[in-house]
């Protein structure tokens, strides 16, 4: 299928849920983790049971996360971002689930409602045992300071990035506003992600067997493109302005 045919699907739905990965912030400048060039092919993976179990752990964990906190920090929404925001002004996007974790949405214009965070968001640090939270600027100045594997100041416990690792649990609540838009949308606009990472990449399928409409823009083939409408490859920031503007 054509773009202007996976146009004439966006403009005939009302009822859209976007869903976006990696690929979509890479053109924002922020680094992804599992390209051949990414986060995971220059660090170890540090899972949540390493994390809660080993103070080397935690010290290898932050020096990850303190290390790439500017890129993220200081980027800016593309495009691509700016795309949803407009779906969202013309009243037809139900939801915005993303597996990134760096508010780019939110930092775009989509009200932070609207915006379901599968994976979590890099903005501040949470105590695992009591539930504080201080903004990820002052977690960092704490590891740069000399507090390799910082501890939560109030309770002692640790400090973690408010973000999903392996082994760790997701939010439940937030799977289940997920799945439910899935199921109650007409369309589905996956964006920059490699649908492979699960449990997200369900939510395309749940969609899928709801009778929505599934578009799949992305640099590189997916599992589900073959279920998809239409599938179209570039620059998100190119493609996915096209697909939503409405003339007039």
């Amino acid at each position: 299928m054509d773009q202007g045919a996976a146009r004439r699907l966006v403009a005939g739905a009302s009822r859209i849920v976007g869903f976006t990965g990696a690929g979509i912030s890479t053109e924002s400048g922020v680094p992804d983790f599992r390209s051949p060039n990414g986060v995971w092919a220059r660090n170890r993976i540090v899972d949540f049971q390493e994390f809660v179990s080993s103070e080397a752990g935690r010290v290898e964990y932050w020096r990850q996360k303190v290390a790439a906190w500017p890129a993220m920090r200081d980027a800016e929404p593309n495009a691509g971002h700016h795309a949803f925001v407009e779906l969202h002004g013309q009243g037809r996007l139900e939801a915005l689930i993303t597996q990134n974790i760096d508010r780019l949405h939110q930092r775009s214009g989509l009200p932070a409602g609207a915006v379901l965070e599968l994976h979590g968001a890099t903005t501040e640090a949470v105590c695992l045992s009591c539930g504080d939270a201080i903004d990820f600027d002052e977690a960092c100045r704490r590891v740069e300071a000399g507090e390799t594997a910082p501890r939560c100041r109030p309770c002692g416990g640790l400090l973690k990035p408010a973000t999903v690792s392996f082994g760790q649990a997701m939010p439940r609540d937030v799977m289940t506003r997920a799945e439910a838009a899935a199921e109650t949308c007409d369309l589905l606009l996956a964006v920059g992600s490699s649908l492979v990472v699960e449990p997200a990449a369900s939510i395309p399928r749940i969609a899928r067997r709801a009778g929505a409409c599934l578009i799949i823009v992305n640099r590189d083939p997916t599992p589900l493109d073959g279920m998809a409408d239409a599938v179209l490859r570039g620059e998100i920031s190119a493609v996915l302005p096209g697909l939503v503007h409405r003339d007039g």
